[in-house]
């Protein structure tokens, strides 16, 4: 099942408003998505980069969503722990919640991918990406992704 994840300042592959990246406020764009499948217990998130000189940026790790959840609101703060009980991992930044595009050259592409999963992480605020995949081995019920391009002037 393929969950359909969207975003209102941005279309699929469109650009991503500066606002949300390091050449403005670089605060987080709104996401929306469609309901999960029966049997979700929690909604996972990863913000990254494949385009990055290094190897895959991450750019935003959030996990432990509640399930009846289907929006991210534009500027989530950048705190472990969120008001609705979801945490936030740490980026290639080595910050707790997102950080936007900065992209050294070129035109980088971002991928904002949504799991839904029959469990609960039970990890603590501030996991990596690679923490956090490792832990939604097998519980992964469905899954979306929108992409946004940016370049900087």
């Amino acid at each position: 099942m393929e969950i359909k994840i969207k975003s209102p300042a941005f279309e699929e592959g469109g650009m991503i408003p500066k606002k949300y990246t390091c050449d403005g406020p670089n605060v987080s764009p709104p996401l929306t998505w469609t309901a999960v499948p029966d049997g979700t217990k929690s909604i996972a998130l990863i913000c990254d980069d494949p385009d990055a000189p290094m190897g895959t940026w991450v750019h935003w790790v959030v996990f432990s969503l509640p399930a009846n959840v289907t929006e991210l609101p534009e500027n989530v703060p950048s705190q472990k722990t969120l008001s609705n009980g979801a945490k936030q991992g740490i980026t290639d930044f080595q910050d707790i919640g997102y950080g936007g595009p900065c992209p050294p050259s070129g035109t980088h592409r971002y991928y904002f991918k949504l799991y839904a999963l029959d469990t609960v992480i039970n990890l603590d605020a501030g996991i990596t990406k690679k923490q956090l995949l490792k832990s939604m081995e097998g519980h992964i019920l469905a899954e979306g992704q929108l992409m946004g391009k940016y370049k900087r002037k």
